[in-house]
């Protein structure tokens, strides 16, 4: 009996200190990386921040050097993504539809060329070529931006409008609803939400799943 004290007694000991070592650990995690906020990303309506990443032209690239532009399609999307690549020639309309609108398409690649080097610079210069792109292709040169933004897949939409000189946030999410067949496509996410925002009118839906790869991290 008093053998089975002493082993209750231990366990609740060394289940205490198990406990209070876990807490203590979560807290000094939180302390030494507070990156909860800034990996959560933008949200509908936040203002998202300008940056300035090198285009494959090798010139650098701002939101603020398009003066007379209303907003933005900003894409997050890479070369060797499957869904990426279904997505390119609706990018590229996108971009001929809304240029002159006032909401040309911006586009980033997230993904660290170490980890997927058919996403290496070189590489983003070959791809825009041969599909013929008309918007700028941007390279997010140590991951710096996508997690400002919350970007988390490849493609992933955010729609900008320009509001007393900040851009602010209306749509997040997926292009539309069928990655695989443009010809089967009943929700025209991003659109939609652009032809709300030139006709003035509150946007139907503000955000859905982008669905695609995984950005790319550096390890």
């Amino acid at each position: 009996m008093k053998n089975l004290k002493i082993i209750i007694l231990t366990f609740i000991i060394g289940f205490g200190m198990l406990s209070f070592t876990t807490r203590d650990n979560d807290k000094k995690g939180t302390e030494k990386h507070p990156i909860s906020l800034s990996n959560k990303g933008y949200e509908v309506g936040d203002e998202a921040t300008d940056f300035k990443l090198k285009n494959i032209d090798g010139k650098m690239v701002s939101l603020s050097d398009y003066k007379n532009a209303k907003g933005f399609i900003v894409i997050f999307t890479c070369n060797h993504c499957p869904y990426a690549k279904k997505y390119e020639d609706r990018i590229i309309e996108l971009d001929k539809k809304y240029k002159d609108q006032g909401y040309p398409v911006i586009a980033i690649n997230p993904n660290d060329p170490n980890v997927q080097p058919e996403d290496g610079y070189k590489q983003m210069i070959e791809r825009a070529k041969q599909k013929g792109f008309t918007f700028p292709y941007l390279v997010d040169e140590g991951q710096k931006i996508y997690p400002q933004y919350g970007a988390t897949k490849t493609p992933h939409v955010f729609v900008l409008q320009k509001n007393n000189g900040k851009n602010i946030v209306k749509y997040i999410g997926a292009i539309d609803n069928n990655y695989d067949n443009p010809n089967d496509v009943s929700e025209y996410y991003a659109q939609d939400a652009v032809n709300s925002l030139i006709k003035g009118e509150p946007i139907k839906m503000t955000k859905t799943v982008a669905i695609g790869c995984t950005v790319k991290v550096k390890k």
